[in-house]
């Protein structure tokens, strides 16, 4: 599989990247045994990086995550955690995460900490968790009411550990562009984690983010390039940005799926393809909760997806002239 470079640093990480929100009880629980075989699948797969955050299932996507890893060797694969919420432990653990969105009981509750001693807290934290001896990329997790805190107080921590060796690549993890791009204009980060705003679906990103990223040599990962399952099947009871479609967004995912069916190309296939394109992109991260679901997002992968799939798309008004396309790839 493919690899690159983030940024200007030396972490390398693969063309596709395992997501583990879903290893963290992601709105239903998964066994132990699923999630390891979930990691094990994308490991077969050529799959090395990893992305994780203590926010996922309170700690639990971390310790799967690292026990799946355990024995493989340390140099072979990228993981990357966030920090800007420390875990705190519930004095009596009574119900269910799942307002959260996880399927876990409420043994820990989340505290927004964009402090330089929370960064520190967090990290230190997540290793234990891990259960490994360090960790390749950091984002800033969701920092949208605490900007101002993150650039002046988290950011500067990171920016020292990464200096210091701890850490080999820093960045910010959000679903939203002004405040990325802020970050990317005003610091020196390597990477950007966009999550549902460079998509098949829309391009926001395209607007400033990219060009940003392209233009001072950072490298962008891209989340939730199925817009929460919406480009997954599009239907009346789909999520979008994990609530209800609204009618305006389904009719324009409903657009998309005639174009790729078409085709003879699934739209998930489609929507996993384009955000690759880019320049500046460096990975898609998915997540998966079984080893199926890895097999099929490695089989989507590797479809060939003809141009005129693309050329389609923009007679239709659904991608805009000047948004890059991927190349047409020979069947494997």
């Amino acid at each position: 599989m493919r690899t690159t470079t983030l940024g200007r640093t030396e972490v390398r990480v693969t063309e596709l990247a395992y997501g583990a929100a879903g290893i963290g009880n992601l709105f239903r629980p998964v066994s132990d045994e699923a999630a390891t075989a979930a990691v094990d699948a994308a490991w077969d797969a050529g799959i090395r990086t990893f992305d994780t955050a203590p926010h996922y299932g309170l700690g639990l996507s971390e310790r799967r995550l690292g026990a799946a890893l355990r024995d493989r060797p340390r140099d072979a694969y990228t993981v990357s955690t966030k920090v800007g919420r420390l875990l705190v432990e519930n004095e009596t653990a009574e119900g269910d995460d799942l307002g959260n969105g996880f399927a876990v009981p409420a043994t820990h509750r989340r505290v927004w900490d964009f402090s330089a001693d929370g960064v520190l807290r967090s990290l230190e934290a997540s290793l234990r968790r891990l259960g490994l001896d360090r960790i390749d990329v950091v984002l800033l997790h969701d920092p949208d009411d605490h900007v101002e805190q993150a650039l002046r107080e988290a950011y500067p921590a990171l920016e020292r550990l990464r200096d210091e060796g701890v850490v080999g690549a820093i960045g910010v993890g959000m679903n939203q562009c002004a405040a990325p791009t802020r970050f990317l204009r005003e610091t020196d980060i390597d990477v950007v984690l966009l999550a549902g705003r460079y998509t098949l679906l829309e391009q926001e990103g395209l607007e400033e983010l990219l060009p940003e990223a392209t233009a001072r040599g950072r490298s962008v990962l891209i989340g939730g390039a199925f817009n929460s399952g919406l480009l997954i099947d599009p239907k009346p009871e789909a999520t979008y940005d994990y609530a209800p479609v609204p009618r305006p967004v389904l009719d324009r995912a409903l657009r998309l799926r005639a174009v790729t069916e078409r085709h003879g190309v699934p739209l998930r296939a489609a929507a996993l393809a384009f955000p690759s394109a880019h320049p500046a992109v460096a990975a898609v991260l998915t997540g998966a909760r079984s080893a199926e679901e890895v097999r099929d997002t490695v089989d989507l992968h590797s479809r060939p997806i003809p141009a005129a799939l693309w050329d389609e798309l923009r007679a239709e008004g659904l991608l805009s002239p000047n948004t890059p396309v991927p190349q047409p790839k020979e069947p494997s």
